[in-house]
């Protein structure tokens, strides 16, 4: 069911939008979700763009990557994957390949902060804290049709 007509609902144009997005598009889109604890700490801040440095669990994938943990080393925005160390696999030839993970496919465990990241999610939790704090001030009056006529 379509909720907005400024939307387009169109495969065609979604897929190309997706393929076809840019940088700073693809890094909202490359977000992963955080662990139940980060989720508290921040006032139920659900995902966040993913980056370098962060710690993660792989959550879905094959039995070789599922739930084996480690830190982002890359994010590859033109792939729209990751890759965490010690997830390697060997080629015929002998040497090691990371595996590219879609961002999707994991939990991050610990952030890697620093200043403007500290502050984005400062700024979320802040949001997200008015936002709870505002639904549970109302008032919900139990005869919404009362004052009809």
């Amino acid at each position: 069911m379509k909720f907005s007509k400024d939307v387009t609902s169109s495969r065609r144009k979604n897929r190309k939008a997706h393929f076809a997005a840019p940088s700073h598009i693809r890094r909202v889109i490359m977000s992963a979700h955080l662990s139940k604890e980060l989720r508290a700490k921040y006032h139920n801040i659900r995902a966040v763009p993913i980056r370098k440095g962060d710690e993660v669990i792989v959550v879905r994938g094959g039995e070789k990557v599922r739930k084996r943990e480690g830190k982002v080393t890359a994010v590859y925005r033109k792939k729209y994957c990751i890759f965490v160390d010690r997830l390697q696999r060997e080629k015929g030839n002998g040497t090691s390949v990371a595996i590219p993970i879609h961002p999707s496919n994991v939990i991050i465990t610990k952030l890697h902060l620093d200043k403007d990241r500290t502050a984005m999610l400062e700024r979320m939790s802040k949001v997200r804290a008015l936002k709870g704090e505002k639904i549970s001030e109302m008032e919900v009056d139990e005869t919404p049709m009362a004052d009809v006529d």
